[in-house]
């Protein structure tokens, strides 16, 4: 029976003790009715059923699961079926890493949007979600078949899981779970989906063996997600986005120090140390670097792309090793073996895998320059203490897309404070972002609107906050409250006080500590 206990927590965790997620209606979309859901990875599935709880480790696995009547139950399965007395039936065929079962119980309904793929959520956010991916998925997953062979799983859905999902998205296979933040109403973050779709080749298909070399499920996503993006949307707004991974890269650096120990692609996890304690933005964007200087290696991307079918072919459903991967790179390319390349001074494979700190190489994303100048341009208009108007509206802004919006809006968000009443003419003249449904921009809006104490529009803060509860978008406007003025302050209580119980409970305690309340004990 569905219930509306939590998880429990350790007051500490990053994550859940447990992975199995209990929501009360009031955490949903449609405010009726429970759900549950699991969350796996790192080594959380141990305690949800029992298993070699290892990405070293794949099987293939089935399940029977009966819920109450008026709920559904959906899991990374390659087939499942209804059977009497609402009980579900799923298998998954192909061996999978413990962390990639999953399991979903709700009000859920369906809706096709693919020749292989259908769109998953409570029946409020249905139709949104259909609107939103009708014929996008299928579409990425052409390219992405074209550039790392074949999709194996035979079906991609997605599940738009409740508001107070914590997470972007978990690439659970023929499922990939995801935050409803993504179903912008105008398809202006679909290609965030891109990076979920390219881990059914590189995390899902071929798998770190362990946790401690993440950076080969990530690193390698990164670059399929951004090969993918070139091929549908060009080099410019590829380079662009990879300009705003890049920065993230640079902050987190920043924030922890080049030195620290975790930002090697090679880390060390003691025993007792949560594999989650671990995760950040460096087996992600300098994993992506790696394997960026792999193909500058090579010298030709038809080549590096063909390496990358081969590679996926040969480790296809195995969990494998950096020093596999890079032994399979150089026997590929003998003549790169001859030359010696794993021993550059200061490139060393041993040095990007063991030695902390900013990458030793950087793809050149000068071609997203053609998008970034006109940004910084028009940011530099806008922090003027006397507007420019004839300049400011000479700038068509109305084809920029998301991350072109993101890096202009971070570029005022470092200008600001702005000079007074800037923000609330920049308001008026752009109703595209200062009334977007897009989360980035709403985001980056709710920044500037508190680092300018602007609070004529404090209303738009409280109400991206009441509408979702992703971590990435919860906590640094928490931080931009608690920072800012006594009116942003009691914002912040207010705020919190009236969303807490739709916040997962990690989200609770983290904002908890921002505010500095007592953290809520499991």
């Amino acid at each position: 029976q569905l219930c509306q206990h939590r998880a429990p927590m350790g007051e500490e965790a990053g994550t859940p003790l447990t992975p199995v997620c209990w929501l009360a209606p009031e955490q949903t979309a449609g405010k009726q009715k429970p759900y549950m859901y699991t969350q796996g990875q790192a080594v959380l599935n141990r305690s949800f059923f029992p298993c070699f709880d290892t990405p070293s480790v794949k099987f293939t696995y089935s399940a029977t699961v009966t819920v109450p009547e008026g709920f559904t139950a959906v899991m990374s399965a390659t087939s499942w079926e209804k059977q009497k007395d609402n009980t579900f039936v799923f298998k998954m065929s192909q061996p999978i890493p413990s962390y990639l079962i999953a399991l979903a119980v709700g009000d859920i309904v369906s809706a096709d949007v693919g020749p292989r793929s259908r769109v998953w959520a409570e029946p409020c956010l249905i139709e949104a979600a259909k609107k939103e991916y009708d014929g996008v998925i299928e579409e990425f997953l052409t390219v992405g078949e074209k550039l790392f062979g074949p999709y194996v799983w035979g079906r991609y859905d997605i599940l738009f899981m409740p508001p107070s999902f914590p997470f972007g998205g978990m690439e659970n296979p023929c499922l990939t779970f995801v935050t409803p933040c993504l179903l912008a109403g105008d398809r202006s973050l679909v290609d965030v989906i891109i990076h979920e779709i390219s881990h059914s080749w590189f995390g899902n298909l071929v798998t770190n063996a362990t946790w401690g070399e993440f950076w080969l499920n990530e690193g390698f996503t990164m670059y399929a997600q951004r090969r993918i993006s070139t091929e549908v949307y060009g080099s410019a707004y590829t380079c662009l986005e990879a300009a705003t991974g890049r920065a993230l890269l640079r902050q987190h650096m920043d924030n922890t120090g080049e030195d620290h120990p975790l930002n090697k692609l090679r880390v060390v996890i003691e025993p007792g140390v949560n594999p989650d304690d671990t995760y950040n933005e460096t087996p992600y964007e300098k994993g992506y670097c790696f394997v960026s200087y792999l193909a500058h290696l090579v010298g030709d991307q038809n080549k590096f792309d063909a390496f990358l079918q081969a590679y996926v072919n040969q480790f296809k459903f195995q969990s494998i090793t950096a020093d596999d991967t890079l032994g399979f790179f150089l026997e590929y390319f003998p003549e790169l073996k001859e030359k010696g390349v794993e021993s550059i001074p200061g490139f060393e494979f041993d040095r990007w895998l063991n030695t902390p700190g900013w990458p030793p190489y950087l793809p050149d994303l000068s071609p997203g320059e053609q998008l970034m100048k006109p940004a910084d341009e028009l940011a530099e208009l806008w922090a003027a203490d006397s507007l420019n108007m004839e300049a400011i509206e000479a700038v068509d802004i109305t084809a920029w897309r998301t991350y072109q919006l993101v890096y202009f809006l971070d570029q005022v968000l470092q200008k600001s404070p702005l000079p007074e009443g800037n923000v609330e003419r920049l308001s008026n003249m752009y109703p595209k972002i200062s009334k977007a449904l897009n989360a980035e921009l709403r985001l980056r809006w709710c920044q500037i609107v508190l680092k300018n104490n602007l609070e004529a529009e404090y209303s738009k803060v409280k109400d991206f906050l009441h509408s979702q509860g992703k971590q990435k978008y919860t906590l640094p406007l928490y931080r931009a409250m608690w920072g800012g003025s006594e009116a942003a302050r009691a914002l912040a209580m207010e705020t919190f006080s009236a969303t807490a119980p739709q916040l997962h409970v990690n989200v609770q305690n983290y904002v908890r500590k921002i505010l500095g309340l007592e953290v809520a004990e499991a």
